[in-house]
């Protein structure tokens, strides 16, 4: 867990969603003039999920000279959805922050390391008086929740062992969660799946119809042929690795456990299962499906485009 001394130089890993990249502009270009940033990253723009996960994985993945810190600083129009996604990942610690006070009492409370600010509710220049408070106060610091004074004994001695505690709660120091208790899981026991014959490797389990809720699972390996359905779908990755490929919008994503996916009707799509996976998917209206190419035809374009070593990683 970072404790920047206020001394320091930064890193910063920047993103933000597109409904406010001029916000994210202004702030990137501050922070690059800031005498204490040796080096900002402009991840760009993205869905406000998929910038905080940007953002989120660089930070604790970065390595750098000890002498530097790396940060994060990420933007959607409240601020609340980037500090949602980019705290699902261990070792991130991101606040939301509306006034220099945030900025200073989550700095010294909770050591905070992505800042997420507002594109609706604060103006750039609003921003970067919270961004220059937020890397000027260190860990433990004075601040507004202390009265601006020094922290007492007994919250010094919690301040001890907190950075400490919090680092290790993923790693275990919390009961594993009981299969269960999670409805999903309770609702996968003894079902009986039907195996997808245009797609070997998955079977599915449709449990309601229409709108249609279904468990899917797939072999790692496994590949769908681009292929369409009537109606959108949401889909939630339960386990397992994935790469989606969304042929109308030209884009791809990489889910893993936990991550969530729209596509929208009639949108051409095709999948590639790295890992055993599982999901849940629902869609608006009933299930079908339209394929768009051959199996084959999807093999090829997929060992095309990653590399026939790097599709089977």
């Amino acid at each position: 867990m970072a404790s920047s001394t206020g001394n320091g130089r930064f890193k910063i890993f920047a993103a933000a969603d597109g409904f406010v990249e001029p916000h994210k502009d202004a702030i990137v270009a501050h922070l690059r003039a800031h005498s204490s940033v040796a080096e900002v990253v402009d991840l760009g723009v993205d869905k406000y999920y998929s910038a905080a996960a940007a953002v989120a994985r660089n930070v604790i993945s970065s390595s750098s000279d000890p002498a530097i810190e790396v940060r994060g600083v990420v933007l959607c129009g409240t601020g609340a959805g980037v500090t949602i996604f980019a705290n699902k990942y261990p070792g991130v610690y991101a606040t939301h922050c509306s006034s220099v006070a945030d900025a200073v009492n989550t700095r010294s409370i909770n050591a905070c390391n992505v800042l997420a600010l507002s594109g609706m509710a604060t103006p750039p220049e609003t921003a970067a008086v919270i961004a220059d408070a937020w890397l000027a106060t260190p860990f433990r610091a004075p601040c507004p929740a202390s009265g601006d004074a020094p922290w007492p004994e007994e919250v010094q001695q919690f301040f001890d062992v907190a950075p400490q505690e919090m680092a290790s709660i993923p790693q275990g120091s919390a009961p594993a969660p009981d299969d269960s208790t999670c409805a999903i899981c309770c609702l996968r026991k003894g079902m009986e799946f039907e195996p997808l014959d245009a797609m070997p490797g998955g079977e599915m389990r449709i449990m309601r119809q229409r709108p249609t809720s279904a468990y899917v699972r797939f072999k790692a390996g496994s590949v769908e042929p681009a292929h369409h359905h009537t109606f959108g779908h949401d889909l939630v990755v339960i386990k397992g690795r994935k790469k989606v490929w969304n042929l109308t919008k030209k884009e791809r994503y990489d889910l893993v456990d936990g991550d969530f996916l729209f596509t929208p009707a009639g949108d051409v799509h095709r999948v590639k299962y790295l890992e055993d996976t599982e999901f849940f998917i629902r869609w608006d209206g009933h299930w079908d499906i339209f394929l768009d190419e051959d199996l084959e035809t999807a093999r090829n374009a997929i060992d095309a485009e990653l590399g026939v070593a790097d599709s089977d990683k």
